[in-house]
């Protein structure tokens, strides 16, 4: 993982910027760019994990909107094309859906968005589109501050696979 070295020399803002490749919160990243260096991948991740747990709601929203929606193939070509190769391999699942499934997905998401005021939020990596879409309608029935706490663990996960590809770049 001869990607820390690098991550550790980077100029802030440019850390700031890399790091925001793999969580899309500011604050997040710019606290994790302050306390660099990082001595290894395993205190680069604790030190993700511990940051991620003392932010704000608003940070963990800031985060959410960064993702495309599961399925939404128009926003991983055009919104968010920093992340949009990472976010397609993570979201594999939904790219061999059928239709069906991924008009039901839509559907999901658009009630989950209007239910909690964000997107749903998942680790996709290795689920298929079906069984996101069973974790989305399971999900909707949370009360919204459960849904949220959820929502924050899965954008955890998704930050420290990214944190491993960051590294794993040359």
């Amino acid at each position: 993982m001869d990607g820390l070295p690098s991550l550790n020399a980077l100029p802030a803002e440019a850390a700031v910027e890399r790091l925001r490749r793999c969580c899309g919160s500011r604050r997040w990243a710019q606290a994790m760019a302050d306390l660099r260096p990082f001595a290894d991948a395993e205190d680069l991740f604790a030190v993700a994990k511990r940051v991620w747990e003392g932010l704000a709601p608003a940070d963990w929203l800031e985060a959410f909107a960064a993702h495309p929606r599961i399925g939404g193939k128009d926003a991983l070509r055009e919104k968010f094309a920093a992340t949009r190769a990472w976010a397609r391999g993570e979201q594999a699942g939904a790219a061999q859906a059928s239709e069906e499934v991924l008009a039901a997905l839509e559907r999901g998401n658009a009630d989950y968005e209007r239910r909690f005021g964000y997107i749903f939020i998942v680790c996709a990596t290795g689920k298929s589109a079906a069984e996101m879409l069973e974790l989305l309608r399971e999900r909707l029935s949370h009360p919204p501050h459960k849904e949220l706490k959820i929502a924050a663990a899965e954008q955890a996960k998704i930050t420290q696979l990214r944190l491993r590809k960051l590294l794993s770049r040359r």
